[in-house]
């Protein structure tokens, strides 16, 4: 079987209710430099929806924060298969939000091995 590296729509979290459920009732983690919430419920289907953030708090300039958001995509979109085979086991919907948490701007293989870490402790946990 091929891996899929795309990123479409049906993977990317943006109902409002499922935002709101993710926040109140999920748990959050932290993994230099990104706060992680998950949230996860029982499904005949195993699925995965993910939302990036980096707040204007941290970065005032918008070309800064598309910047760090496109490398948290392209580092999510390159290593999401290592949450494949917790969620054939599993059959779980899992709901993940990304939100980068520091000032610095951080090189692509800082970000990258930070999901990588992510990943691997919500297949573990859960």
């Amino acid at each position: 079987m091929t891996k899929s590296y795309a990123l479409p729509k049906s993977e990317r979290l943006h109902s409002l209710s499922a935002l709101r459920r993710l926040f109140t009732d999920g748990t959050s983690h932290f993994v230099y430099p990104f706060r992680y919430t998950v949230y996860s419920t029982k499904s005949t289907t195993a699925s995965v929806e993910v939302l990036f953030s980096v707040p204007k708090r941290f970065h005032k300039r918008a070309n800064k924060r598309n910047l760090l958001r496109r490398r948290t995509k392209e580092a999510y979109r390159l290593n999401k298969h290592l949450l494949d085979d917790y969620l054939s086991a599993s059959c779980q919907d899992i709901d993940l939000a990304l939100v980068y948490s520091t000032k610095d701007v951080l090189p692509y293989k800082t970000i990258e091995n930070a999901i990588c870490r992510i990943l691997a402790e919500i297949a573990k946990s859960n």
